[in-house]
C-alpha cells in the first residue's frame, strides 16, 4: 500500500474529523482522481508530435494516454472535428497516490526558484488545479531526449465540498502552498 495512503487513514483522516467537526469518517476529504492533460496544437501540423508527447505522458503518469479529439471546427485555428488536439491520463488508486506523493515529494522540488503553489487555484468545490511549465522537471524524463518542453495540466479531484475543506486536505497531504507574504503591517 502507497505509504501516502497510509498517513491518509492514520493521521489525515483523525486531524480533519477534529478541525471540521464531521460526524462520520466518509464526510472527511479524500483524493477520487488525479487527471493529467497535455494540449497539443502543434499535433495538426505534425502527427509525430502525438507519438513523443504520449510517451512522455507515460513515462511520467505509468498508464497509456488515450487522445482527445476535437468536438467540433473552429476555422480561425484551421481546426476540424474529430483532429487530435491533446492526450490525457486519469490516474485512480494506488497509481493516483504513488503519482501525487512523487508530485509533492520529488518533482516539485526540482522547480526552479520554487516558493510553494498557488493557493487560489481551487475550483469552488475543493478541486485542484496544477499547471506545470514543461515536462523536464519529472525525474524519470531524460532531457537529452526531449524534442520540445511541453507544459500539462494537473488536476486532482477531491470529495471536499468547499475550497477551504479541499485547501485544508491537500496541505495535510503534503502540498506546499505559498504562505501569504508580510510587507511590515500589510499581508500581501
Amino acid at each position: 500500500m502507497a505509504r501516502l495512503k497510509d498517513r491518509y487513514i492514520e493521521e489525515i483522516v483523525p486531524a480533519l474529523m477534529s478541525e471540521f467537526k464531521y460526524k462520520n469518517v466518509m464526510q472527511v476529504p479524500r483524493l477520487e482522481k488525479i487527471v493529467v492533460n497535455i494540449g497539443l496544437g502543434e499535433a495538426l501540423d505534425n502527427p509525430r508530435v502525438l507519438e513523443t508527447a504520449a510517451q512522455d505522458l507515460s513515462t511520467i503518469t505509468g498508464q497509456k494516454p488515450i487522445i482527445n479529439k476535437s468536438r467540433k471546427s473552429i476555422a480561425q485555428f484551421k481546426l476540424r472535428q474529430g483532429q487530435s488536439v491533446g492526450m490525457s491520463v486519469t490516474l485512480h488508486g494506488e497509481r493516483m497516490y504513488h503519482f501525487f506523493d512523487k508530485i509533492v515529494s520529488t518533482t516539485l522540488a526540482r522547480i526552479r526558484d520554487f516558493r510553494g503553489v498557488s493557493p487560489d487555484s481551487f475550483d469552488g468545490k475543493g478541486n485542484y488545479s496544477l499547471g506545470m511549465k514543461d515536462q523536464t522537471v519529472f525525474p524519470e524524463i531524460e532531457y537529452d531526449r526531449v524534442d520540445k518542453v511541453r507544459g500539462l495540466q494537473i488536476n486532482m479531484v477531491t470529495t471536499a465540498t468547499n475550497n477551504e475543506e479541499g485547501r485544508r486536505f491537500l496541505e495535510l497531504m503534503g502540498m506546499p502552498f505559498k504562505k501569504p507574504e508580510v510587507v511590515v503591517g500589510k499581508t500581501l
